[in-house]
């Protein structure tokens, strides 16, 4: 019996929880959690586990009677369950080859490269508004408020939603981790059913006010007689507003403090705007926004001699394969903003589920830390940057800045 185990409640870990990802690499690289799930730490288990046709992103397959959920299901929704999610991101084939090749049309890349004018004049605001400072909090002043932002412009939200569509994104959010408690349990379904309901009412209002927006587009969208149902819509803009602002937050405030902490690589970027492509997938590959994707096994499946049972969640360590020396090589630990092969990172998944919004967080990215140092080349650390506390969604919730 071994004392070595994943623990992400370990003093230290979420501030820096690569020395103990290696160590499950080497050590324990396919094991049963204590929390329950299953997980894979080696960039070819998990390359292999996300690419798996066997396993399923469906919930409804977990082999679990959940106790402290039905409990909350009866006292939030009178004992009746709530309809089962459409989002993207929880359903298999055929429904998820169909959802996503609909919602790709409207996403495309050429839509996608439109909105770079107004990310960067969003940008611009908010660095205008911190040099006037000449102090700032990076994530409050920049990371947090421009993918929110991008975000209800780009699908047309009506103006007056930002505070409880924040709020409620925020209560959501924290439910990726591994480890939820039943106060966050219940504020989340709470939040989920005041957004889900907000955002039907704006479908509706959207049918009737049309504009050139990507809610419009999805409003619009059809193949062969088919198109979104309004439970669909729904789902697909809750995603976005839950899963794709944290994300990007996450990348663009630790991206920033991590080139803080590697002044020559800075430098390098500063100097030469060409290496943003590559620049912002290291720095995707480095700080890992997302560290950890699931997959439920639909049928037992064996990794590295272990039989991992069916109908069990499976976490893949996208954070551990994205800093695998036996995939990166020796210097997987260190930033390169001109690795070659950065772009092969996890931090947006792999297979039929690879994240339908990278290309606008790659986006958002780079013109948001860029553009960041460009315009203070000279900024440094004003205290100790503040993790956010969370396991999956890792990131900085304060990251103080002297700006000159």
């Amino acid at each position: 019996m071994t004392d070595v185990f994943f623990n992400p409640l370990d003093e230290g870990y979420v501030a820096d929880p690569f020395p103990h990802l290696a160590e499950m690499r080497t050590l324990l690289p396919v094991q049963q959690t204590l929390a329950g799930p299953w997980a894979v730490f080696r960039n070819a288990d998990v390359t292999r586990l996300l690419r798996e046709p066997r396993l399923s992103v469906d919930p409804a397959m977990i082999d679990t009677t959940d106790n402290l959920r039905e409990q909350l299901v009866d006292e939030i929704f009178n004992g009746e369950s709530p309809q089962p999610s459409t989002s993207i991101l929880n359903v298999d084939p055929p429904d998820h080859t169909r959802l996503r090749r609909l919602v790709s049309k409207a996403f495309t890349p050429r839509a996608i490269e439109a909105l770079r004018p107004m990310i960067q004049d969003l940008v611009d605001q908010q660095l205008d508004a911190m040099a006037e400072a000449g102090t700032a909090d990076v994530v409050d002043g920049l990371a947090f408020p421009l993918p929110f932002d991008v975000i209800t412009k780009m699908l047309g939200m009506p103006e007056g939603d930002t505070d409880s569509l924040r709020k409620w994104g925020e209560q959501l959010v924290r439910t990726l981790d591994p480890i939820v408690d039943e106060e966050m349990l219940r504020e989340a379904m709470v939040a989920g059913t005041k957004m889900d309901a907000h955002i039907e009412g704006v479908i509706e209002w959207k049918r009737s006010n049309p504009g050139d927006d990507l809610l419009t587009a999805l409003i619009d969208v059809e193949e062969d007689g088919d198109r979104l149902s309004t439970i669909e819509l729904r789902d697909q803009v809750s995603l976005l507003f839950v899963a794709g602002h944290e994300t990007t937050v996450n990348l663009i405030g630790t991206g920033i403090y991590e080139l803080l902490r590697h002044p020559e690589q800075l430098a390098l970027w500063r100097d030469d705007e060409s290496l943003g492509p590559g620049a912002i997938e290291e720095l995707l590959r480095y700080v890992s926004p997302v560290q950890f994707s699931r997959r439920i096994s639909i049928a037992p499946i064996t990794f590295d001699g272990i039989e991992i049972p069916e109908k069990t969640v499976v976490l893949a360590g996208l954070a551990s394969a994205n800093r695998d020396p036996e995939f990166w090589g020796d210097d997987a630990d260190s930033l390169q903003l001109t690795r070659p092969n950065a772009s092969q990172h996890m931090s947006f998944g792999n297979g039929i589920h690879y994240c339908l919004g990278a290309s606008l967080a790659k986006m958002e990215g780079q013109v948001a830390i860029h553009s960041f140092i460009k315009r203070f080349p000279n900024a440094t650390e004003a205290g100790e940057p503040h993790w956010n506390g969370r396991i999956n969604l890792r990131g900085i919730e304060k990251l103080p800045l002297r700006l000159t």
